[in-house]
C-alpha cells in the first residue's frame, strides 16, 4: 500500500478505529461482490489576478466519507461530511439495502504497490501567500511590457491538497496523498479595433516552487500572447470537408472525448458505445496506437491507485490499428470477466467510482511533421483547441480550434477564426494517413466530465495527418 507521513491524513486512528470501521463495513458488504470506505480531505486554493488587481483569492476545505456495497449491476452507496461511526453505520445501513439478501461472492483485493508517481507534499504550505501574490503582479506586468497592444492580463494560481484512504471489508488498507498545482495566463490584445484573446498554461502534481520560476510562467505569458497576436490576423475559416493536420500536444483533447470515451468499460459492458463488441478487430488506420497510462510520474491525470485502491496501470487500448483492451473499474470488469486496469475514478467522496481516463494518448510515427502538413492539398492545420461535445453512441464530436491555419498546395496560410471539426471518432481513426514523430504530452491543464463528476486528466498526440473531415466555418 502506499504510505503516508505522520503529518497526513490518519481517519481510521481517530474518528473512525479501524477494528470497528472494518466490523461495519463487512456488516454493509455480507453477501456482496465488493465494496469499500472511501474517506477523503481535500484543500485547495486558488487566486486570480485580473485586469490590474487580485480578483479572487479563495480557500476551500472538505473533508467526508462515502460507503459502497455492490452486488451485480447495482451498487448502493452513501456519503456524509461528518467522519464519525454513527454517521459510518446509518451509511451502512443505506448502502445494504441495494444488497439485500445478498449471495455474492466478494472481490479479491487489489494488489498493494508502495510506488510513488508524485510528491505527497503540501503544495498549498510550501509558499507565503505575498510570494504568490508578487507572482501574479509580475505575471501581468511582463504581459503587459511584451507588447503595447496588450489591454487585459488575467492569471491564476491554483494548487490543491486530496489525502484518501480505503478500507476494505477483506481488511485491506490503502491510502493516496495527490498534490496538484497549476498556472494558468490570458491576454487580450486589440490593433485597430480588433480584440482577440490567448490563454495558455500547466502544471501538474508537483510544488509550486517550478511554476513560479519566472522561466517556466513567462514561456506561458509569450506563447498566450502569441496566440492572441495570430489570431488578430484570422481571417474566417473556410467550410467543407478537407484534409486536417493536427498538432502535437493538447489536440490529443479531440482523441480523448472522440475516442477515449468510447472506450470506457461501463459504456461497452452496455452495450452503448460505438466501440461495443469490436475487441479484436480493426477500428483505426494501420499504425495507430492508443494508451491510458496513469503511471507516468507528476503527470495532472496521474494517479497512484485509483479510487478503488487498484494501482493504476499503462494500459493498451488500440494496438497497429487494432483494439485490444477497455478502461475498467472493478464493478464492470467483473461483470465482463476482465481484469481491473486502474481506472476506477471518482470526484470525491460524495461521489461512487466509475470507469474514467487518466493520461490518453496515441503514439508516435516516423513521419516529419512538416512533411505531413506539407501534404495537404486543401484543408487546414489545426494546432490548438477549445471546446467541445461528443455522443458516446455513435462517437460524432464538434470540436472548436482556437489557433487553425489555411493549408493549401502544402502551403502553410493565414490563421483561420471560427473553424469547427466535425466527425465521429470511429471514423475519424480510420481516416489517419500519416503520424509524426513529435509525439507530446500535454502541458497539464485538462479536466474530463462525465455523469456529472470531474477529474483531472492528461492527453497527447503526435501531428496526426487525416482526410475526410468536416470542418465547419464561414462559407467557402
Amino acid at each position: 500500500m502506499t504510505t503516508t507521513s505522520d503529518t497526513q491524513f490518519r481517519p481510521f486512528d481517530t474518528s473512525l478505529p479501524l477494528d470497528e470501521a472494518e466490523g461495519i463495513l463487512r456488516h454493509a458488504t455480507d453477501g456482496a461482490d465488493d465494496g469499500e470506505i472511501f474517506v477523503e480531505r481535500r484543500k485547495s486554493e486558488a487566486l486570480v489576478f485580473d485586469d490590474g488587481r487580485l480578483r479572487t483569492a479563495s480557500y476551500d476545505a472538505s473533508e467526508g466519507f462515502g460507503l459502497r456495497a455492490v452486488r451485480g449491476e447495482v451498487a448502493g452507496y452513501a456519503h456524509s461530511t461528518d467522519v464519525s461511526i454513527p454517521a459510518l453505520k446509518r451509511a451502512a445501513e443505506t448502502a445494504r439495502l441495494a444488497v439485500g439478501d445478498g449471495g455474492g461472492t466478494l472481490a479479491a483485493a487489489p494488489a498493494p504497490t508502495n510506488r510513488r508517481l508524485y510528491t505527497d507534499a503540501d503544495p498549498i504550505a510550501a509558499m507565503d501567500f505575498p510570494l504568490k501574490i508578487d507572482t501574479l503582479k509580475e505575471i501581468d506586468a511582463y504581459a503587459r511590457d511584451l507588447d503595447q497592444r496588450v489591454v487585459q492580463v488575467s492569471a491564476t494560481l491554483a494548487a490543491s491538497l486530496q489525502e484518501i484512504q480505503i478500507l476494505r471489508p477483506d481488511g485491506v488498507h490503502l491510502s493516496d496523498t495527490r498534490p496538484m498545482t497549476r498556472v494558468n495566463v490570458s491576454v487580450i490584445v486589440e490593433h485597430n479595433g480588433r480584440r482577440e484573446s490567448g490563454s495558455a498554461g500547466g502544471g501538474g502534481r508537483i510544488g509550486l516552487d517550478g511554476l513560479v520560476d519566472p522561466a517556466d510562467w513567462q514561456a506561458k505569458v509569450r506563447e498566450a500572447l502569441r496566440i492572441a497576436v495570430v489570431n488578430l490576423d484570422a481571417e474566417p475559416a473556410p467550410a467543407g470537408v478537407m484534409e486536417v493536420a493536427l498538432g502535437p500536444g493538447w489536440p490529443g483533447i479531440l482523441l480523448h472525448e472522440a475516442i477515449g470515451h468510447g472506450l470506457e468499460g461501463d459504456f461497452n459492458r452496455k452495450g452503448s458505445s460505438a466501440f461495443a463488441g469490436l475487441l479484436g478487430q480493426q477500428v483505426a488506420a494501420p499504425g495507430v496506437t492508443v494508451l491510458d497510462d496513469g503511471t507516468i510520474a507528476d503527470r495532472r491525470g496521474s494517479i497512484s491507485i485509483d479510487d478503488e485502491g487498484t494501482p493504476s496501470q499503462k494500459n493498451t487500448l488500440i494496438e497497429d490499428g487494432i483494439l485490444v483492451g477497455y478502461m475498467q473499474d472493478r464493478q464492470n470488469a467483473r461483470l465482463m470477466g476482465v481484469s481491473p486496469t486502474g481506472n476506477g475514478r471518482r470526484q470525491s467522496y460524495a461521489h461512487a467510482p466509475m470507469p474514467r481516463m487518466t493520461n490518453t494518448y496515441m503514439l508516435g510515427g516516423d513521419a516529419n511533421p512538416d512533411d505531413l502538413v506539407a501534404e495537404i492539398k486543401d484543408g487546414i492545420w489545426a494546432v490548438g483547441f477549445g471546446g467541445g461535445q461528443v455522443d458516446i453512441t455513435n462517437g460524432k464530436f464538434v470540436f472548436s480550434c482556437t489557433e487553425a491555419y489555411r493549408v493549401q498546395n502544402g502551403k502553410i496560410g493565414a490563421p483561420v477564426k471560427g473553424a469547427t471539426l466535425i466527425g465521429d471518432g470511429a471514423s475519424a481513426l480510420k481516416r489517419i494517413r500519416g503520424l509524426g514523430n513529435d509525439m507530446a504530452l500535454d502541458p497539464g491543464m485538462g479536466n474530463c466530465g462525465k455523469a456529472g463528476q470531474w477529474v483531472p486528466v492528461g492527453v497527447g498526440q503526435p501531428t496526426v495527418l487525416m482526410d475526410g473531415l468536416t470542418v465547419g466555418g464561414a462559407a467557402a
